[in-house]
Protein backbone atom coordinates (compact mmCIF):
# COMPACT_ATOMS: atom_id res chain seq x y z
CA UNK A 1 0.00 0.00 0.00
CA UNK A 2 1.38 3.42 -0.92
CA UNK A 3 2.34 5.09 2.37
CA UNK A 4 3.90 8.38 3.29
CA UNK A 5 7.45 8.30 5.25
CA UNK A 6 7.68 11.51 7.61
CA UNK A 7 11.60 12.07 9.03
CA UNK A 8 12.06 13.72 12.02
CA UNK A 9 15.71 12.52 12.57
CA UNK A 10 18.63 14.58 11.59
CA UNK A 11 20.72 12.92 9.21
CA UNK A 12 21.81 12.16 5.11
CA UNK A 13 19.40 10.05 2.41
CA UNK A 14 22.05 8.11 0.43
CA UNK A 15 21.59 6.03 -2.62
CA UNK A 16 23.25 2.44 -2.73
CA UNK A 17 21.83 0.18 -5.95
CA UNK A 18 18.04 0.60 -6.63
CA UNK A 19 17.57 1.58 -3.02
CA UNK A 20 17.74 5.10 -0.47
CA UNK A 21 19.10 5.07 3.15
CA UNK A 22 19.23 7.53 5.80
CA UNK A 23 21.84 7.77 7.68
CA UNK A 24 21.24 9.34 11.26
CA UNK A 25 22.26 9.12 14.70
CA UNK A 26 21.01 5.77 15.09
CA UNK A 27 22.61 4.17 11.88
CA UNK A 28 21.09 3.15 8.76
CA UNK A 29 18.43 2.69 7.92
CA UNK A 30 17.04 1.37 4.32
CA UNK A 31 13.44 2.54 2.92
CA UNK A 32 10.71 0.97 1.62
CA UNK A 33 10.74 2.87 -1.77
CA UNK A 34 8.09 0.14 -3.25
CA UNK A 35 5.51 0.98 -1.08
CA UNK A 36 6.65 5.13 -0.29
CA UNK A 37 4.11 7.76 -2.29
CA UNK A 38 5.96 10.56 -0.67
CA UNK A 39 8.45 11.42 1.87
CA UNK A 40 7.98 14.56 4.16
CA UNK A 41 11.21 16.18 6.33
CA UNK A 42 11.00 17.46 9.52
CA UNK A 43 14.52 17.34 10.56
CA UNK A 44 17.52 18.72 9.13
CA UNK A 45 18.50 16.24 6.06
CA UNK A 46 20.81 16.24 3.33
CA UNK A 47 20.74 14.54 0.01
CA UNK A 48 22.15 15.09 -3.17
CA UNK A 49 21.86 14.82 -6.63
CA UNK A 50 22.05 10.70 -6.74
CA UNK A 51 18.85 10.81 -4.47
CA UNK A 52 16.78 13.27 -6.36
CA UNK A 53 17.20 11.20 -9.87
CA UNK A 54 16.03 8.27 -7.50
CA UNK A 55 13.30 9.51 -6.19
CA UNK A 56 12.43 10.88 -9.50
CA UNK A 57 12.61 7.34 -11.20
CA UNK A 58 10.56 5.99 -8.46
CA UNK A 59 7.71 8.69 -8.45
CA UNK A 60 8.72 9.89 -5.05
CA UNK A 61 7.49 13.46 -4.16
CA UNK A 62 9.77 15.05 -1.17
CA UNK A 63 8.29 17.57 0.84
CA UNK A 64 10.24 19.60 3.29
CA UNK A 65 9.56 21.43 6.43
CA UNK A 66 12.11 23.72 8.31
CA UNK A 67 12.61 23.55 12.41
CA UNK A 68 9.82 25.55 13.09
CA UNK A 69 7.06 23.51 11.70
CA UNK A 70 7.00 25.49 8.60
CA UNK A 71 6.29 23.79 5.03
CA UNK A 72 9.38 25.27 2.95
CA UNK A 73 9.22 23.50 -0.57
CA UNK A 74 8.81 20.14 -2.56
CA UNK A 75 10.54 18.44 -5.25
CA UNK A 76 8.06 17.36 -7.58
CA UNK A 77 9.31 14.79 -9.76
CA UNK A 78 9.15 14.68 -13.91
CA UNK A 79 4.94 14.15 -14.42
CA UNK A 80 4.35 10.99 -15.58
CA UNK A 81 0.93 11.77 -16.13
CA UNK A 82 0.42 14.77 -17.20
CA UNK A 83 -0.88 15.52 -20.37
CA UNK A 84 -0.69 18.03 -22.81
CA UNK A 85 -4.43 17.98 -23.53
CA UNK A 86 -5.30 18.16 -19.55
CA UNK A 87 -3.25 21.09 -19.27
CA UNK A 88 -4.15 23.17 -22.22
CA UNK A 89 -8.01 22.51 -20.73
CA UNK A 90 -6.89 23.66 -17.46
CA UNK A 91 -5.29 26.83 -19.27
CA UNK A 92 -8.40 27.60 -20.95
CA UNK A 93 -10.36 27.24 -17.83
CA UNK A 94 -7.82 29.96 -16.37
CA UNK A 95 -7.78 32.00 -19.06
CA UNK A 96 -11.44 32.62 -19.17
CA UNK A 97 -12.40 34.68 -16.13
CA UNK A 98 -16.38 33.43 -16.13
CA UNK A 99 -15.07 29.54 -15.89
CA UNK A 100 -11.98 30.87 -13.93
CA UNK A 101 -14.45 32.42 -11.15
CA UNK A 102 -17.05 29.30 -11.23
CA UNK A 103 -14.81 26.76 -10.30
CA UNK A 104 -13.43 29.39 -7.22
CA UNK A 105 -16.51 30.34 -6.04
CA UNK A 106 -17.32 26.33 -6.14
CA UNK A 107 -14.32 26.28 -4.17
CA UNK A 108 -15.36 28.44 -1.26
CA UNK A 109 -19.17 27.48 -1.57
CA UNK A 110 -17.56 23.90 -0.84
CA UNK A 111 -15.51 25.28 1.99
CA UNK A 112 -17.85 27.22 3.75
CA UNK A 113 -20.00 24.32 3.58
CA UNK A 114 -18.02 22.00 5.76
CA UNK A 115 -16.74 24.49 8.07
CA UNK A 116 -20.53 24.84 8.87
CA UNK A 117 -20.57 20.59 9.21
CA UNK A 118 -18.19 21.68 11.67
CA UNK A 119 -19.77 24.14 13.73
CA UNK A 120 -23.03 22.51 13.79
CA UNK A 121 -21.00 19.28 14.79
CA UNK A 122 -19.76 20.90 17.86
CA UNK A 123 -23.68 23.26 18.44
CA UNK A 124 -25.41 19.85 18.67
CA UNK A 125 -22.66 18.58 21.48
CA UNK A 126 -23.44 22.17 23.68
CA UNK A 127 -21.10 24.65 22.34
CA UNK A 128 -22.18 28.04 21.56
CA UNK A 129 -22.24 27.91 17.59
CA UNK A 130 -25.22 30.54 17.01
CA UNK A 131 -23.20 33.44 15.68
CA UNK A 132 -20.60 32.24 13.92
CA UNK A 133 -23.08 29.57 12.01
CA UNK A 134 -25.54 32.78 10.88
CA UNK A 135 -22.54 35.03 10.18
CA UNK A 136 -21.07 32.68 7.88
CA UNK A 137 -24.81 31.33 6.17
CA UNK A 138 -24.80 35.02 5.36
CA UNK A 139 -21.34 35.01 3.68
CA UNK A 140 -22.10 32.15 2.03
CA UNK A 141 -25.16 33.57 0.35
CA UNK A 142 -23.12 36.35 -0.95
CA UNK A 143 -20.96 34.58 -2.96
CA UNK A 144 -23.68 34.38 -5.38
CA UNK A 145 -24.22 38.26 -5.22
CA UNK A 146 -20.37 39.08 -6.27
CA UNK A 147 -18.73 38.60 -9.69
CA UNK A 148 -15.01 39.00 -9.49
CA UNK A 149 -12.25 36.87 -7.93
CA UNK A 150 -10.92 39.57 -5.32
CA UNK A 151 -14.81 40.01 -3.85
CA UNK A 152 -14.63 36.11 -3.58
CA UNK A 153 -11.60 36.18 -1.58
CA UNK A 154 -12.73 38.96 0.64
CA UNK A 155 -15.62 36.72 1.26
CA UNK A 156 -13.63 33.86 2.22
CA UNK A 157 -11.33 35.97 4.46
CA UNK A 158 -14.16 37.02 6.31
CA UNK A 159 -15.78 33.41 6.57
CA UNK A 160 -12.14 32.58 8.07
CA UNK A 161 -12.68 35.00 10.60
CA UNK A 162 -15.61 34.08 11.90
CA UNK A 163 -14.94 30.09 11.92
CA UNK A 164 -11.55 30.95 13.57
CA UNK A 165 -13.16 33.08 16.48
CA UNK A 166 -15.31 29.98 17.03
CA UNK A 167 -12.20 28.05 18.12
CA UNK A 168 -12.03 29.43 21.39
CA UNK A 169 -15.59 28.04 22.18
CA UNK A 170 -15.03 24.77 21.17
CA UNK A 171 -11.41 24.60 22.89
CA UNK A 172 -12.88 25.99 25.90
CA UNK A 173 -10.84 25.20 29.23
CA UNK A 174 -7.81 23.57 27.56
CA UNK A 175 -5.78 26.66 27.45
CA UNK A 176 -5.44 27.66 23.88
CA UNK A 177 -6.88 30.59 22.30
CA UNK A 178 -7.16 31.87 18.80
CA UNK A 179 -6.57 35.72 19.19
CA UNK A 180 -6.16 36.86 15.52
CA UNK A 181 -5.14 34.34 12.61
CA UNK A 182 -0.96 34.63 12.22
CA UNK A 183 1.77 32.72 10.40
CA UNK A 184 5.03 32.81 9.82
CA UNK A 185 5.44 33.63 12.36
CA UNK A 186 2.36 32.14 14.26
CA UNK A 187 1.96 34.38 17.45
CA UNK A 188 0.37 31.57 19.52
CA UNK A 189 0.38 28.08 19.92
CA UNK A 190 -3.26 27.48 18.65
CA UNK A 191 -1.87 29.82 15.05
CA UNK A 192 0.93 27.37 15.22
CA UNK A 193 -1.36 23.92 15.13
CA UNK A 194 -3.50 25.46 12.42
CA UNK A 195 -0.59 26.33 10.26
CA UNK A 196 1.40 23.04 10.43
CA UNK A 197 -2.18 20.94 9.63
CA UNK A 198 -2.62 23.12 6.47
CA UNK A 199 0.61 22.58 5.02
CA UNK A 200 0.46 18.85 6.16
CA UNK A 201 -3.19 19.04 3.54
CA UNK A 202 -1.20 21.04 1.07
CA UNK A 203 1.19 18.45 0.65
CA UNK A 204 -1.30 15.30 0.65
CA UNK A 205 -3.53 17.27 -2.12
CA UNK A 206 0.31 17.83 -4.34
CA UNK A 207 1.04 14.52 -3.70
CA UNK A 208 -2.57 13.04 -4.69
CA UNK A 209 -2.79 15.89 -7.77
CA UNK A 210 0.43 14.37 -9.18
CA UNK A 211 -0.70 10.77 -9.62
CA UNK A 212 -3.46 11.94 -12.35
CA UNK A 213 -3.59 14.56 -15.53
CA UNK A 214 -3.74 17.89 -14.04
CA UNK A 215 -0.96 20.58 -13.57
CA UNK A 216 -0.66 21.54 -10.12
CA UNK A 217 0.49 25.19 -11.19
CA UNK A 218 -2.60 26.33 -12.69
CA UNK A 219 -5.06 27.19 -9.76
CA UNK A 220 -8.53 28.96 -10.04
CA UNK A 221 -8.75 30.96 -6.52
CA UNK A 222 -5.70 31.04 -5.46
CA UNK A 223 -3.49 32.84 -8.44
CA UNK A 224 -0.86 31.10 -9.99
CA UNK A 225 1.35 34.05 -10.59
CA UNK A 226 3.23 34.38 -7.63
CA UNK A 227 4.06 30.40 -6.87
CA UNK A 228 4.69 27.36 -8.43
CA UNK A 229 1.83 25.39 -7.09
CA UNK A 230 -1.64 26.96 -6.61
CA UNK A 231 -3.83 23.83 -7.64
CA UNK A 232 -3.37 22.06 -4.41
CA UNK A 233 -4.11 25.37 -2.46
CA UNK A 234 -7.59 25.66 -4.01
CA UNK A 235 -8.45 21.94 -3.22
CA UNK A 236 -7.24 21.70 0.19
CA UNK A 237 -9.45 24.96 1.32
CA UNK A 238 -12.50 21.86 0.93
CA UNK A 239 -10.69 19.72 3.06
CA UNK A 240 -8.96 21.07 6.24
CA UNK A 241 -12.00 22.08 7.78
CA UNK A 242 -13.20 17.98 7.89
CA UNK A 243 -9.50 16.66 8.53
CA UNK A 244 -7.14 19.08 9.77
CA UNK A 245 -9.45 21.40 12.12
CA UNK A 246 -11.29 18.30 13.24
CA UNK A 247 -7.94 16.72 14.34
CA UNK A 248 -7.13 19.83 16.45
CA UNK A 249 -9.94 19.65 18.41
CA UNK A 250 -9.84 16.21 18.90
CA UNK A 251 -6.07 16.23 20.30
CA UNK A 252 -6.11 19.11 21.99
CA UNK A 253 -9.44 18.15 23.76
CA UNK A 254 -7.98 14.45 24.61
CA UNK A 255 -4.79 16.43 25.64
CA UNK A 256 -2.56 14.59 23.77
CA UNK A 257 -1.20 17.50 22.36
CA UNK A 258 -0.68 20.49 25.48
CA UNK A 259 0.01 23.91 25.92
CA UNK A 260 3.63 22.55 27.30
CA UNK A 261 3.83 21.24 24.10
CA UNK A 262 5.04 24.68 22.39
CA UNK A 263 7.72 27.12 23.73
CA UNK A 264 8.28 30.46 22.44
CA UNK A 265 11.87 31.33 20.31
CA UNK A 266 12.85 34.22 18.23
CA UNK A 267 11.41 32.68 15.24
CA UNK A 268 7.89 32.51 16.32
CA UNK A 269 5.84 29.12 18.57
CA UNK A 270 8.20 26.26 18.08
CA UNK A 271 6.27 22.65 18.43
CA UNK A 272 8.18 20.05 20.52
CA UNK A 273 9.14 16.57 18.13
CA UNK A 274 6.78 14.55 20.25
CA UNK A 275 3.96 17.16 19.61
CA UNK A 276 4.45 16.90 15.61
CA UNK A 277 4.85 13.28 16.16
CA UNK A 278 1.54 13.00 17.72
CA UNK A 279 0.16 15.17 14.84
CA UNK A 280 1.30 13.26 11.85
CA UNK A 281 0.75 10.05 13.50
CA UNK A 282 -3.04 10.88 14.13
CA UNK A 283 -2.85 13.19 10.59
CA UNK A 284 -1.81 9.90 8.96
CA UNK A 285 -4.69 7.97 10.53
CA UNK A 286 -7.16 10.07 9.38
CA UNK A 287 -6.26 10.40 6.18
CA UNK A 288 -6.76 6.48 6.17
CA UNK A 289 -10.28 6.50 8.40
CA UNK A 290 -12.77 5.74 5.70
CA UNK A 291 -16.48 7.17 4.98
CA UNK A 292 -19.44 5.75 2.76
CA UNK A 293 -19.45 7.87 -0.19
CA UNK A 294 -23.03 9.06 -1.06
CA UNK A 295 -23.21 8.01 -4.38
CA UNK A 296 -20.58 4.77 -4.79
CA UNK A 297 -22.32 3.73 -1.40
CA UNK A 298 -18.00 2.24 -0.97
CA UNK A 299 -16.70 2.62 1.74
CA UNK A 300 -13.35 5.25 0.62
CA UNK A 301 -10.96 6.64 2.62
CA UNK A 302 -10.17 10.17 3.12
CA UNK A 303 -7.06 10.34 1.45
CA UNK A 304 -8.90 8.70 -1.81
CA UNK A 305 -11.97 11.34 -1.35
CA UNK A 306 -8.83 13.86 -2.26
CA UNK A 307 -7.92 11.82 -5.06
CA UNK A 308 -11.70 11.32 -6.52
CA UNK A 309 -12.36 15.46 -6.10
CA UNK A 310 -9.45 16.09 -8.69
CA UNK A 311 -11.03 13.51 -10.91
CA UNK A 312 -14.25 15.79 -10.72
CA UNK A 313 -12.49 18.30 -11.70
CA UNK A 314 -10.79 16.47 -14.94
CA UNK A 315 -14.23 15.84 -16.00
CA UNK A 316 -15.12 19.46 -15.51
CA UNK A 317 -12.47 20.46 -17.47
CA UNK A 318 -13.05 17.80 -20.13
CA UNK A 319 -16.81 18.96 -20.56
CA UNK A 320 -18.45 15.66 -18.96
CA UNK A 321 -19.57 17.03 -15.32
CA UNK A 322 -19.56 20.15 -14.09
CA UNK A 323 -17.73 20.22 -10.96
CA UNK A 324 -19.51 20.00 -7.18
CA UNK A 325 -17.38 20.09 -4.25
CA UNK A 326 -17.39 17.49 -1.70
CA UNK A 327 -19.22 18.26 1.44
CA UNK A 328 -19.25 15.64 4.47
CA UNK A 329 -23.00 14.29 5.41
CA UNK A 330 -22.06 13.80 9.20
Amino acid sequence: MDRTLHVFSSGSFHRKGNTIYFEGEKGHRYLPVESVREIVVHGEVDFNKRVLEFLSEKEILLHYFNHYGYYMGSFYPREHYNSGYMTLRQAEFYLDEIKRFTLARAFVQGAAANILRVLRYYGNRGKEMAHPIDEIVKLEQRTDLVATIPELMAIEGNIREHYYQAFDAILEGSGFVFGTRTRRPPANQLNALISFGNSLMYTSVMGEIYKTHLDPRLGYLHTSNQRRFSLNLDVAEIFKPIVVDRLIFTLVGKKVITLKDFNKNQGGILMSDRARKEFVEAYDERLRAVIRHRQSKRLVSYRRLIRMELYKLEKHFMGDHDYEPFVAQW
